[in-house]
């Protein structure tokens, strides 16, 4: 998919610590970062993204611009607020992020010294209330079963950008809170045919919408304020997440010490130290020495091959 460049910015690819990124690997750091509004292309390490900002929608095309920089181009010509623009992808690809201390303990793990040069950086959505929809979308079902519900949330419920095809899910944002608790429930059972999880959308949205929950606490609450233990209580509230889901979310929220152990991780990490099988407590252990950044190191160790070296 191609933009046509109205504004062109540059942003330097670096991690909060002056540590490297590798935007390949961000953008293929987990499943959720393929789905809309976001357009991953593995091939050339590109991503096409429709972003809310200005009180509506902008797709943007980021890519790398020469070594420790990318480019970042928005589409839709008039006027485009460069600030906001610049502020959301950096959100999205997480890049005021520090994983220096993180990278520190890897260096010294000789099957996960290999992330230093840049992996571990998690790409989110922009806001808690997207990663927590799009993350219960992913639950007890197939992946062809979430792109379908998303692609709907997306295609049916999401603004527009300048410019963007009227109908599909391409310029076109992540839907806001509003906008779900709109929705009837005929949409959520014959349109995302998202089955038992449509009351659980539709109540989150509802609740998100009347101002009665507050998601965007999770993300700016300091953990000496707001430990993971809190974190993981209040997701575990939330009506379609589990322990699965909660741990997902929290690694999109930078809350690392989580491992997300599941139906696909669990034959993985198996496979990958040449076993059968590995009870949870095994795993749990050979993590533990990470501390805060236990789930994170279980999670790269579990997808390293999604991405040649």
């Amino acid at each position: 998919m191609k933009v046509g460049e109205a504004s062109l910015m540059r942003l330097t690819l670096a991690g909060g610590g002056g540590e490297p990124v590798d935007l390949a690997r961000t953008l293929a750091s987990h499943g959720v970062a393929s789905l809309p509004p976001f357009f991953p292309d593995g091939t050339n390490g590109t991503l096409t993204a429709t972003l809310a900002v200005d009180g509506g929608a902008r797709t943007v095309e980021i890519r790398r611009a020469g070594r420790g920089a990318i480019s970042v181009a928005a589409a839709g010509g008039g006027l485009v607020d460069e600030a906001a623009i610049a502020a959301a992808v950096r959100h999205v690809l997480r890049l005021d992020a520090d994983l220096s201390d993180f990278y520190g303990m890897a260096t010294h793990d000789p099957q996960l010294s290999w992330v230093v040069s840049g992996a571990g950086r998690m790409m989110r959505c922009q806001t808690v209330f997207e990663d927590v929809i799009k993350t219960i979308c992913t639950t007890n079902c197939t992946w062809s079963a979430t792109e379908r519900m998303v692609d709907a949330l997306v295609g049916h419920l999401g603004r527009r950008a300048p410019g963007s095809p009227a109908e599909g899910t391409a310029g076109r944002a992540f839907p806001g809170a509003e906008a779900m608790a709109e929705a009837g429930e005929d949409f959520y059972r014959d349109v995302a045919r998202a089955g038992y999880r449509g009351a659980y959308l539709r109540s989150i949205a509802e609740s998100v919408a009347s101002g009665g929950l507050d998601l965007d606490v999770l993300d700016t609450g300091h953990p000496a304020e707001l430990p993971d233990d809190e974190v993981e209580a209040r997701l575990l509230a939330l009506p379609g997440v589990g322990p699965y889901a909660a741990a997902h979310i929290m690694m999109m929220l930078g809350r690392y010490s989580r491992l997300i152990l599941d139906s696909w991780t669990r034959p993985t990490y198996a496979r990958v130290v040449g076993r059968k099988r590995v009870a949870d407590r095994t795993i749990v252990r050979r993590f533990k020495p990470y501390g805060p950044y236990a789930g994170l190191a279980f999670w790269l160790f579990v997808t390293r091959d999604w991405i040649e070296d």
